[in-house]
């Protein structure tokens, strides 16, 4: 895939390595918009470092990341690339919503307050106008009833669907989700997952790291396996978790359905 008005993400030869490990091995990665990506593969493969180095909480130790034609973490003159400081990493970020296994939501607000945060204190918005967009999305993942309600108040579906809220509030490009259902009782999966089902239908870029097969095999355009830091195999949701053509895949793929 080119950079094309179309392609979101390129991604070419993210490395990074801690100590002696190296978490991602030379990972080239293209992401059209409106695309969602799932990512499955064993604990330990790279699949977070790898979200977590699109929404530069990492920094790799070499390749290049774009994200809607922006160089991640640089501004290029000419052939000469400069290191961006924090404050403008951080309005980088700012196209990435990202969901985390935990809920990361700020304990001392209300459910409205943790959606409202972000668009008030760093996009500087009214607040009067945030008030409003926030309502409308504790109205899309199912919350509106609880927009009054603490953390401590809702059950951990609950707690996952605000932090999605409170990531599309700041009107993201695209969404990263970093296993959202691993933390949840299995009953509480669903409601999770069907907020995602209506973000994927009406067009958000999303790449989702999880181990919900059915879930990837419904929703996404593309699933990647991933394996040592490295990408193994890529393909439509049929043929690589119906048909796998690599004999480490089709292990992964057994053990998570047996």
């Amino acid at each position: 895939m080119s950079n094309s008005p179309s392609s979101l993400v390129k991604g070419r030869g993210i490395t990074k390595i801690f100590g002696a490990h190296r978490a991602l091995d030379s990972v080239d990665l293209d992401v059209s918009r409106g695309e969602v990506l799932c990512i499955i593969g064993p604990s330990g493969s790279g699949k977070s470092t790898l979200l977590r180095c699109l929404n530069q909480i990492e920094k790799p130790n070499s390749g290049m990341i774009r994200i809607d034609g922006d160089l991640a973490g640089y501004r290029q003159k000419g052939e000469v690339l400069f290191e961006l400081d924090d404050r403008a990493i951080a309005r980088q970020r700012l196209a990435c919503g990202m969901v985390f296994q935990r809920f990361n939501l700020f304990h001392h607000m209300t459910a409205l307050q943790n959606i409202m945060e972000g668009p008030v204190t760093v996009l500087r918005r009214r607040k009067e106008e945030v008030r409003k967009g926030a309502l409308k999305l504790l109205d899309r993942v199912g919350l509106s009833e609880k927009a009054g309600a603490y953390p401590a108040q809702l059950s951990g579906g609950q707690q996952q669907r605000v932090a999605i809220a409170r990531a599309l509030a700041m009107q993201p490009k695209l969404m990263l989700f970093d296993e959202p259902t691993s933390a949840l009782d299995p009953e509480l999966v669903g409601e999770v997952l069907n907020v995602m089902r209506d973000l994927a239908a009406i067009g958000m870029t999303m790449i989702v790291v999880t181990h919900e097969l059915g879930f990837a095999r419904e929703v996404a355009d593309r699933v990647i396996f991933m394996d040592a830091g490295r990408i193994v195999e890529t393909g439509t949701p049929e043929e690589l978790l119906s048909r796998p053509s690599e004999q480490r895949t089709k292990d992964f793929i057994a053990a998570v359905l047996s």
